[in-house]
C-alpha cells in the first residue's frame, strides 16, 4: 500500500481541528492537510447539542464547523468515521483503522473527551451527551415520551443544567440531581449556584442538591430508597481526556495531553489543543497547567496551534472563558480561580442581572457575569491584568 504523506494532519473531528485548518489556510499555508474524524459527520461544534439543538430541534447544518464546499475550496481532504489507531512520532507515521498509514510534517492532537457513566448499578442505561448522535437520540427520547412524561438528570454540571432546562421546555417533567451542594459542583459558589437553582426551578426542574441517584432500572431512577420514575435518564458527569493514543505514542499526559505555551506536547511535531490539552496558564498556581473543557479553548487552541506550526511565536493566553444559556438565561465566566479569598457582588441580585468577582490576594481571578451584565471581552482584560474589582465594577452595564 503507498504511504501518503500530508503536511499537517489533524485528528480529532470538532472546532479545534477545524480552526487549526482554517487557520493554516488564512495564513496562506499551502501545504497538504488531512483532517480524520471518528465521527460520520462533518466538523462540528458542541455547545448547540445541549440548547438548540435539543429544544428547539435545529437542523444539524446550525452546528457546523465550516460547511462541506469549505474544505473543498480550501483544499482540506476528510476522512470522517476513521480512527487513527497508533501514531509513530519519530518516524512521523500515523496508523488508520482502514489499514493505511500516512506520514505526516505535523499533527494536531484534538482527540477531545469521553464523557464517564456514574458508578451506580443500571448506569448502562442512561443517555450521555457529547456526540451530535447523542443529541438525537435523547431528543427522540424526549419526543416519545412526550410532554408530562418524567426525566431524571444526573449531575448539575454544564451538560447537566442545560439539559435540564432544554427537556423541562419540552414539558417534561425535570428532576436534576446534584452531589454537591450547589450547581456545577460548588465549583463557582453559593451566589451564583443560588441563582441558577431559582432559574431552574422557575423553568419547572426539580432540583435535588446534596443528593445522589442509586441506581438506576427501566423506567425508574432510585435516591437511597425514593424512587423517581423516569422515562429518560441523562448523565452528565463530567469527561476523561481522550489520551489513549498519545500515551501509546510515549507523548507526556497528565489528566489531558501535557503542551507548551505553543501547544507543542513532548514530541515535537505534535501539537495539542482542545479539551485534550493542559496548557501552562498565568492564572494558574498550581504549576500542572489547566485543561478547559469548552468551545472557546477549543476554537482558540486550535488556531494558536496553527500558528505555532508555521513558526511564530505564542501569544500570551487569554484568560479562559465559558458560555452557559439555559432556563431563559446566560452565565458567562471568565478567568481561572479553584480558590479565592473574598467575592464581590456587582449589582443588585434580584434583578438577575449581575457579576461576581472572586478575588485572589485582592485581585480577579475570575469573574460570573450573568445576562450580559458586564462585556465579555473588557472583562477578560480585566483578569488578564489581574485587575481589581472596583475597576471590574466600572465595566457594569446595568
Amino acid at each position: 500500500m503507498t504511504l501518503r504523506h500530508f503536511d499537517v494532519l489533524l485528528i480529532g473531528g470538532g472546532v479545534a481541528a477545524a480552526r487549526c485548518a482554517r487557520t493554516l489556510r488564512r495564513r496562506r499555508h499551502e501545504g497538504t492537510i488531512l483532517l480524520v474524524g471518528e465521527e460520520p459527520t462533518l466538523p462540528y461544534n458542541r455547545p448547540p447539542l445541549s440548547k438548540e439543538l435539543l429544544r428547539d430541534g435545529a437542523p444539524d447544518d446550525l452546528v457546523l464547523a465550516e460547511p462541506e464546499s469549505w474544505y473543498e475550496r480550501q483544499a482540506v481532504e476528510l476522512l470522517t468515521g476513521r480512527r487513527v489507531t497508533a501514531l509513530d512520532t519519530g518516524a512521523r507515521i500515523a496508523a488508520l483503522d482502514t489499514g493505511e498509514r500516512v506520514a505526516f510534517g505535523r499533527c494536531l492532537l484534538a482527540t477531545g473527551g469521553e464523557p464517564r457513566r456514574p458508578p451506580i448499578p443500571g448506569a448502562e442505561g442512561a443517555f450521555l451527551l457529547r456526540t451530535l448522535r447523542d443529541a438525537r437520540a435523547i431528543s427522540r427520547r424526549a419526543l416519545e415520551i412526550g410532554p408530562g412524561g418524567r426525566a431524571v438528570v444526573i449531575g448539575g454540571g454544564f451538560i447537566g443544567v442545560e439539559v435540564s432546562a432544554s427537556l423541562a421546555a419540552l414539558g417534561l417533567g425535570v428532576t436534576m440531581v446534584e452531589l454537591a451542594p450547589q450547581p456545577w459542583g460548588g465549583a463557582l459558589g453559593e451566589v451564583v449556584g443560588d441563582w441558577a437553582t431559582e432559574n431552574l426551578r422557575r423553568a419547572g426542574v426539580h432540583v435535588r442538591l446534596g443528593q445522589r441517584v442509586t441506581r438506576l432500572a427501566e423506567g425508574e431512577a432510585w435516591i437511597g430508597d425514593e424512587r423517581l420514575p423516569a422515562g429518560l435518564v441523562v448523565a452528565g458527569v463530567g469527561v476523561t481526556p481522550r489520551t489513549e493514543l498519545a500515551s501509546a505514542a510515549g507523548i507526556a499526559c497528565d489528566d489531558g495531553v501535557v503542551a507548551d505555551a505553543s501547544h507543542r506536547t513532548s514530541a515535537s511535531s505534535v501539537f495539542a489543543a482542545g479539551d485534550v490539552a493542559r496548557l501552562p496558564h498565568p492564572l494558574d498556581r498550581s504549576g500542572r497547567g489547566i485543561r478547559v473543557e469548552h468551545w472557546h479553548a477549543a476554537r482558540e487552541g486550535g488556531e494558536a496551534a496553527a500558528l505555532a506550526m508555521l513558526g511564530e511565536p505564542p501569544r500570551e493566553p487569554r484568560a479562559p472563558w465559558v458560555f452557559s444559556e439555559f432556563a431563559g438565561a446566560t452565565l458567562d465566566v471568565v478567568g481561572w480561580a479553584t480558590a479565592w479569598d473574598e467575592e464581590v457582588v456587582l449589582g443588585d441580585l434580584r434583578s438577575g442581572r449581575f457579576a461576581l468577582a472572586y478575588l485572589a490576594d485582592g485581585q480577579v481571578a475570575q469573574v460570573a457575569i450573568t445576562n450580559a451584565a458586564i462585556p465579555i471581552e473588557a472583562a477578560r482584560t480585566v483578569v488578564e491584568r489581574s485587575r481589581t474589582a472596583a475597576e471590574l465594577g466600572a465595566l457594569f452595564v446595568g
